[in-house]
């Protein structure tokens, strides 16, 4: 019989978490710690830390992904390890970013679907950024070759997330981000005439506008650059920011024309870790063709290994969000993802129709026609309170949704936007709805005459 003999001064495995030396002190801020701690208590006390941040699931504001399969967490586990940067090590999980690219090539209607080129990113903001990169380089390349001025490109968008504002001001670019008129809420054709000009590098259309939900649209857009053209002989290439529509329409709004079918668009940027349904931490970007990115935004670095070609803003990040990617197109399917979109769209819907019963409200969007979500405003009446008010009240259970104001112009509107993601089902939609209901009256019976709230984060 084997003896087994016991170090009576090694206690690390038999003191309770709450009665190491770690728990009954703050935790570092500053300074690394001179001593170690034991695994187990340093885990939780670091989870009891992270017990302080929202429930994900009630997290309204965001659209990203808060739910994912089992497998899914298995496989990034799996995928710790492998760095996507490094195609030499992990030639495979480089074979499924490719396999990713070509299949949204498909879906968003390349002509040429196998032979295009994309990569994937850390997220559609870095993606539309490649995109924007890619339209400054062909424009200088154009301006050269015509012996033109190249030092003042802009771009013209409608009501746009942050991404695009960091764009123009890294990389030097004018932005002309068009107000809005009248009761519009994104980029319009009627718009374009008087935005654009021989400086102009390109048209961002939004298909899935931040603010409210909705879509631009991208075929009468490309219709009024096409007689722009004619008239002008401005010839400007549209991307399509589709960090959310672009997982949506090509299931749900399959007549919808708004990508690589209008000859105009020329590239396309879209979140997989929003409505593409994977782990936070994935986006992609596609060009209609090899052509569309110009060469000398490439590089090629071979000391890791093998000589291979890059382009983008990060270098090494994980490879689990793009095999999760991989996964959920093989596991979903079209049909898989047409049932879930379809799922998100009708409880939007749903909710617009009974949001817009309830007194206070008035529909800016009620989840028709664009993104899963609804958009709301108080109507002109003096409430007591305020869509802010709404939110922190709503907060005590757990809800976080957001409140802003509306872009230039319409400043002066307030909304509230609810997203409904996958994972975010019709009785859980319902019991927001009761809680809502039981907010708005406390409210009104307690009204708040010198609110101090103010707008929280709206996760564009």
């Amino acid at each position: 019989m084997p003896i087994h003999r016991i170090n009576l001064d090694d206690q690390s495995s038999l003191r309770d978490v709450y009665a190491t030396n770690t728990s009954e002190k703050s935790l570092p801020k500053f300074r690394i710690p001179e001593q170690r701690t034991e695994p187990h208590a340093a885990y939780s006390l670091v989870r009891d830390e992270l017990l302080l941040d929202g429930n994900a699931r009630q997290n309204l504001a965001t659209f990203c992904t808060t739910w994912v399969d089992d497998e899914v967490k298995q496989l990034m586990t799996d995928a710790v390890d492998k760095n996507m940067i490094d195609k030499d090590e992990y030639p495979q999980t480089a074979e499924i970013e490719n396999r990713c690219v070509h299949i949204l090539a498909d879906l968003w209607h390349a002509q040429k679907s196998w032979e295009t080129v994309g990569c994937s990113t850390t997220g559609s903001s870095e993606a539309a950024m490649l995109g924007g990169l890619a339209f400054k380089w062909k424009w200088r390349q154009r301006r050269e070759a015509e012996g033109k001025d190249t030092s003042k490109p802009n771009i013209v968008t409608g009501p746009v997330q942050i991404c695009w504002k960091k764009f123009a001001r890294y990389f030097d670019v004018e932005i002309r981000e068009v107000p809005l008129e009248g009761d519009a809420l994104g980029l319009q054709p009627g718009d374009l005439r008087k935005y654009c000009d021989e400086n102009t590098i390109g048209v961002v259309a939004t298909l899935g506008v931040t603010f409210t939900g909705i879509y631009e649209p991208v075929e009468a857009l490309a219709c009024e650059l096409d007689a722009l053209e004619r008239d002008l002989g401005l010839d400007i290439p549209i991307h399509v920011d589709a960090a959310s529509g672009g997982f949506i329409a090509p299931f749900i709004q399959r007549d919808l024309v708004w990508d690589f079918q209008i000859e105009r668009v020329r590239s396309i940027n879209a979140s997989g870790h929003k409505y593409g349904l994977a782990p936070l931490g994935v986006g992609w970007i596609i060009w209609a063709s090899k052509e569309d990115l110009p060469e000398d935004l490439i590089f090629y670095v071979d000391y890791l290994g093998g000589n291979m070609p890059t382009f983008a803003l990060n270098f090494s990040r994980p490879g689990g969000e793009i095999i999760a990617q991989y996964y959920n197109f093989l596991r979903l399917g079209r049909d898989g993802y047409t049932a879930i979109q379809q799922a998100c769209s009708d409880t939007a819907q749903w909710l617009g129709a009974k949001l817009a019963k309830i007194g206070p409200f008035e529909m800016v969007y009620d989840g028709h026609g664009g993104l899963p979500a609804v958009a709301y405003k108080l109507t002109d009446l003096d409430h007591g309170f305020t869509l802010y008010d709404l939110s922190e009240r709503l907060r005590m259970r757990g809800w976080q949704i957001a409140s802003y104001p509306l872009p230039s112009n319409r400043q002066e509107t307030v909304v509230q936007r609810i997203l409904i993601r996958h994972g975010v089902s019709r009785d859980l939609a319902h019991l927001l709805l009761d809680d809502m209901k039981r907010a708005i009256n406390h409210l009104a019976q307690n009204p708040v005459p010198h609110s101090t709230a103010k707008p929280g984060f709206h996760h564009g």
